[in-house]
């Protein structure tokens, strides 16, 4: 007979004796499983005791997470998590310092589980914890566990942030702003504090008194990794909390610490990589930058405004100021009027008469007008040339500055996504961003030129705007993609690429798109699609088996925990755990929980995923919802996983789908795929170079009438 689904082949053992091999019977309540286990070993008050995993985190069993446990897991017998509460709770008042350290080191790892989170706050160990922080004499190494303790209680949020004291956050503040304060205790400081701001509007507002933007800067100079880490995520997290008003303010303050610069040349090119967690911090901060461009971009011009009607004029003035001075003395209202509408047509207006109208438009609104006075006040030599260069020109070839500045601006606009909402899982900053102080502005002035000069290697016209608009933007997001570490690397490299390069690159990528879809080569590639289908799934497995590290998202903050899941090497199981952070790749042993890949029933994506569907859908959101998929296992029973980046997606889905005996179905494969076959292709039609390949096969001859030409070896060998 079939072993029942309600019974688990598992392990269970204690130090000092000899492990127990049971069949645990899921529908029998635990605290009997616990007795007989205990009775096996001749120990009384089973009550005293629970089970607990050996491995990862070492989470104790409980009815509500008991189904989690299968085949082949091992177990421990420990002190239950009421009991262990009962003794570190008075292992922290313990006047040995020894004593008190250790209980304290043991709280803290034990605080992770939900269990003994729930029996120590249920005793009032919280209240026990801050007077510990708020003691005077309690440094080093015991505080640091004491505020470790308290930061795995409260994620759990079964005490609201709101009920900290005053005194409390203020202690742990001044843990933050004490310069010669251990960085251990600096750190975890700085994610409490982090953790608290989005909770309320009065944290928020404690927060962000007591720790000035100064001290937060202070300590991004530090060069210490972690704690520069820290000090980003609570900035960012202030930044994010904040109103519109004051977040402005805010950044205001940070150009004029000259905050970017440093970020540029300390963090952005330190000797250390930029792990993922800072990139989504850096890509953060530039987007909050950008979007403080947003109002003006979706600002039309108003025409009674003196302030906009003077930034206009000024355009007129820097181009024309030598001929406005010379031949507007003697003129009368209308003559003058007549003479600014034609240099406002010279400077590349549609409505020259009402040039206003041309900036009614959002976006890009008022940022357009900006960018023009910027590059007129900035670069008046080159604005100058620009439009004095074009105003002599024929009419048919010249390039309209202010018609180009408005479209331009639209499209860095939209390269830059201004005004878009912050993604929780992007990572995509400009390296360059960091080391101008007005970026937009500055790269508006070099993308303005390059412009100027496309439009006269195409010899384009009036009815070529929109052609010489699309090389332009090609020259700008192949050059980003390229991700140029300053304005002036990207200056000389996408003036490198100039209409005659793009071009060129278009043909080749053109002739290859003929060249593969000759008769003979499409039939060649889909003999060969099937060979390279397999590798393409041997390699998604490969990376299964390497694993990945995935982080827990919540709604208080982008991440909480992190974890990690592989394949076997098999192929048979899903290993997966929580890990610590710094650890890249934990070996398959140390991750305790496991999904057998024959029990995996489908593979769900985006919305249908069970971890996303309480989600809004805002744009916020998009992005998880493109990164997250599940996989349901047993009935009701998920594995749910948010990629860290689409790759990672593409890659984890399709192998998911491998192991279903499914098709890939990612846009990746078709990628990889790709490129694959036009390696092979490539390969096989090296020695045709410059040969026509016929659509059809050669005809082929007719056989000899006889074979007499056929040479017979055998009366040789005889």
């Amino acid at each position: 007979m079939p072993p029942s689904k309600d019974v688990v082949k598992i392990a269970v053992q204690m130090m000092g004796a000899i492990p127990q091999l049971i069949e645990l019977n899921q529908a029998k309540p635990l605290s009997a499983v616990v007795k007989e286990v205990c009775d096996a070993w001749n120990l009384n008050n089973s009550e005293r005791y629970a089970l607990q995993y050996v491995d990862g985190q070492q989470a104790y069993i409980t009815e509500s997470n008991r189904g989690e446990i299968k085949n082949g897991s091992i177990l421990q017998l420990t002190t239950a998590p009421d009991h262990e509460a009962v003794k570190l709770y008075g292992g922290i008042q313990s006047n040995h310092v020894n004593v008190k350290t250790d209980s304290l080191k043991k709280l803290a790892g034990l605080s992770r589980d939900v269990a003994f989170a729930q029996e120590f706050i249920s005793r009032n160990g919280l209240n026990q914890l801050f007077l510990i922080v708020e003691e005077e004499n309690n440094t080093g190494e015991t505080l640091a566990h004491a505020l470790k303790a308290f930061m795995e209680l409260m994620e759990h949020d079964f005490v609201s942030w709101e009920t900290l004291s005053p005194t409390f956050i203020k202690k742990v503040v001044s843990y933050v702003n004490i310069a010669s304060m251990d960085p251990s205790i600096r750190q975890i400081s700085l994610a409490i504090l982090e953790n608290m701001i989005p909770t309320s509007r009065s944290l928020f507002e404690l927060v962000k008194h007591e720790v000035t933007l100064d001290r937060l800067i202070a300590l991004l100079q530090e060069m210490i990794q972690p704690l520069q880490l820290k000090a980003m995520a609570l900035l960012i997290a202030l930044l994010l909390n904040a109103s519109e008003p004051e977040r402005r303010d805010m950044m205001d303050y940070l150009g004029e610490k000259n905050l970017r610069q440093f970020i540029h040349k300390n963090i952005v090119h330190a000797s250390e990589p930029i792990g993922d967690e800072m990139a989504h911090y850096l890509y953060v901060l530039q987007s909050l930058t950008l979007n403080l461009l947003e109002h003006r971009m979706r600002t039309p011009m108003d025409p009674y405004s003196q302030e906009q009607r003077e930034l206009l004029q000024s355009l007129r003035h820097t181009a024309f100021e030598s001929e406005n001075e010379s031949s507007t003395g003697g003129f009368n209202t209308e003559r003058r009027r007549s003479l600014c509408a034609k240099e406002f047509r010279k400077l590349g207006f549609v409505n020259n008469s009402n040039p206003a109208m041309d900036l009614h438009r959002i976006p890009p609104g008022l940022l357009a007008l900006d960018s023009m006075v910027y590059f007129s006040r900035h670069f008046p030599s080159a604005y100058s040339r620009f439009v004095l260069e074009n105003s002599s020109r024929e009419d048919k070839h010249e390039c309209p500055f202010a018609r180009s500045s408005i479209q331009l601006s639209f499209m860095l606009c939209e390269i830059l996504h201004v005004g878009e909402p912050c993604s929780e899982t992007a990572q995509a900053f400009y390296p360059m961003f960091f080391g101008q102080e007005h970026f937009f502005e500055e790269l508006f002035c070099i993308c303005i030129q390059l412009l100027n000069k496309t439009w006269k290697e195409m010899r384009a016209t009036q009815e070529d705007f929109d052609k010489v608009m699309q090389v332009v933007r090609e020259q700008i997001t192949r050059t980003l993609t390229l991700r140029p570490t300053s304005l002036e690397l990207f200056k000389s490299r996408v003036n490198a690429l100039n209409y005659s390069e793009i071009l060129r690159l278009r043909q080749t990528e053109r002739m290859h798109q003929e060249e593969i879809l000759a008769a003979p080569v499409l039939e060649l590639r889909e003999h060969l699609k099937p060979e390279l289908m397999k590798l393409i799934q041997q390699q998604r497995l490969l990376h299964l088996c390497e694993g990945t590290l995935f982080r827990k998202i919540s709604s208080r903050r982008r991440q909480d925990k992190l974890w990690y899941c592989r394949l076997s090497p098999n192929h048979k199981f899903l290993h997966y755990g929580d890990v610590d952070e710094g650890i890249e790749s934990p070996p398959i042993e140390s991750l305790q929980d496991k999904v057998p890949v024959a029990d995996m029933k489908a593979l769900l994506v985006g919305r249908e995923c069970p971890h996303t569907k309480e989600k809004s859908s805002g744009k916020q959101n998009k992005d998880l919802l493109d990164l997250a998929f599940s996989i349901s296992y047993d009935v009701g029973e998920y594995l749910n996983f948010i990629a860290p980046t689409r790759y990672e997606f593409c890659l984890w889905t399709d192998a998911l789908n491998v192991l279903l005996g499914r098709e890939m179905a990612s846009e990746r494969t078709q990628t990889d795929l790709d490129i694959l076959l036009s390696m092979e292709l490539k390969l096989r039609l090296l020695d045709l170079e410059n040969i026509p390949i016929p659509d059809a096969p050669p005809v082929v001859p007719k056989p000899p009438s006889n074979l007499n030409f056929c040479y017979d070896f055998t009366h040789i060998e005889q």
